[in-house]
Formats: structure tokens, C-alpha cells, sequence
């Protein structure tokens, strides 16, 4: 009919003109611990996308490579970044290989501000959790290998994660201590010895958020809450900037 038509021209018309809708960004970088972190609680209150890039098995040294490519794909012609965790150290433990970790945090901030221009103060490091080794060990037996991560080793790399945060002047979420703080029992925060467990993933959610929070309180809604959409001409709300 000629007033659909109008009506649908009218649509058009304002739309042409209306920015299209995008929401900051908060991007989880890290290992296995961080891509099953968001299958489950992860969190939850945020005014934003939440953007998981946890890789199974990738260590710091691998993520010093990937992480200008990925900050790419989320630059501030896209859309802006209100916050970067960094969550790795679980795979760099491993009884193996160079231990590099300190100067490979201070590389990533470098790299993360210089390509990306993420403020100090939007970034997250987060070191990893303890290592229960009894329970590791068996699943390493299962797999047909002897235990290859211990608890001493992951603290050091904690360690290191929390010395380089001051060094660049980011905000840094020590797991590796608060769970075992007052020689509390951090293995039920742990699934299999290694990654956290429902109780361990509330716990970080817990932490993290105490850190996001500032962040996310300062950020805008995009979108109008629901009262305030003109119940009679929606379109006059929701196609306007």
C-alpha cells in the first residue's frame, strides 16, 4: 500500500543517517582457563561485548606474536576497547622450554598500546592459578605422560606477571596468591589440579569485577532503556543517536 511504502521510505531515509550501533568491547586474552572461563559464569555485567580469545595450549611467547593481529580486528574505528585481560602462564609453566615471562608481559603492554592505543589503566594481567600437583598428576597419567607442571614453577610466573604489571603501570589480578591466602583449601577453585573449576571461575568473576567495575559504571548505555522508548513512534527513539 502507498503507506507502507512511505512508512518504509521514511525507515530508510532514517536510517541513512543514523551511525550504526557498536558496544565497547572488553577482550579476554589467555589459554584454556580463559575460553572456558565464559562457557560458564565468566561475566555478566557488563555494558559491552564480551570478546573471549582463549586459545587452548597457547603460551606468552605465542601470544606476544598473535596479539597485534588480534587488536586489529578490534581497533577504534570498530568499536572501543574498554578493557584487555591478559591471562596466560599455566602453558608457560610447563617443565620445558625458555622462561621469559617477565620481559614477554612488558612486550605485550608495549605492543597493546602502541598498536591498539589501550590505556594503561584498561589492562587486566592476571596471573595463573595454583597447581594442585597430586590431581594434575593424574590426569597427566592419563595421558600418558609424567606430571609436568608444579606449584612452585607457577608461582613464579605469577611472580613475574605481578612484577612486570608494576613496571608498565597496569592493574594485575594475582590468583596464584589469593587463592591460597590464610593457607585457605584452593583446590576446590581447581577442576582437575590445573583449571578452574564453577567455584574457581566465581571466584575470578568476583575479583575481576572489582576491577572491571569503574570501567564499566563510566561507559554509556547505547541503547535507551526501555521507558524511555516512545511506545507510540519507537523509531523516533531507536533510530536517532
Amino acid at each position: 500500500s502507498p503507506f507502507s511504502l512511505s512508512f518504509t521510505f521514511f525507515i530508510i531515509l532514517i536510517m541513512s543517517k543514523c551511525r550504526a550501533i557498536v558496544w565497547p568491547k572488553v577482550i579476554l586474552f589467555g589459554d584454556s582457563i580463559t575460553q572456558v572461563y565464559l562457557q560458564t559464569d565468566g561475566v555478566q555485567k557488563l555494558k559491552c561485548d564480551v570478546v573471549n580469545r582463549g586459545l587452548s595450549g597457547y603460551n606468552s611467547r605465542w601470544a606476544k606474536i598473535l596479539l597485534p593481529r588480534l587488536l586489529e580486528t578490534h581497533n577504534s574505528n570498530e568499536g572501543h576497547i574498554a578493557a584487555v585481560t591478559v591471562f596466560f602462564g599455566a602453558n608457560d609453566s610447563a617443565l620445558k622450554g625458555k622462561r621469559e615471562v617477565g620481559v614477554l608481559l612488558t612486550c605485550w603492554v608495549v605492543t597493546l598500546l602502541s598498536s591498539a592505543g589501550v590505556e594503561p589503566d584498561k589492562v587486566i594481567f592476571i596471573t595463573p592459578p595454583p597447581i594442585h600437583e597430586p590431581a594434575w598428576e593424574k590426569e597427566c597419567i592419563l595421558k600418558g605422560s609424567a606430571l609436568n607442571r608444579l606449584n612452585a614453577v607457577a608461582g613464579q610466573y605469577a611472580q613475574a606477571c605481578v612484577e612486570a604489571a608494576g613496571q608498565c603501570g597496569v592493574n594485575v589480578l594475582d590468583l596464584w596468591t589469593l587463592m591460597q591466602k590464610d593457607g585457605q583449601d584452593y583446590t576446590e577453585y581447581l577442576s582437575d589440579g590445573l583449571h578452574l573449576s564453577q567455584k574457581g571461575n566465581q571466584f575470578v568473576s568476583e575479583h575481576l569485577w572489582r576491577l572491571l567495575q569503574r570501567r564499566m559504571e563510566e561507559l554509556p548505555f547505547i541503547l535507551p532503556y526501555w521507558a524511555d522508548v516512545n511506545a507510540t513512534s519507537p523509531e523516533t527513539t531507536l533510530l536517532c543517536d
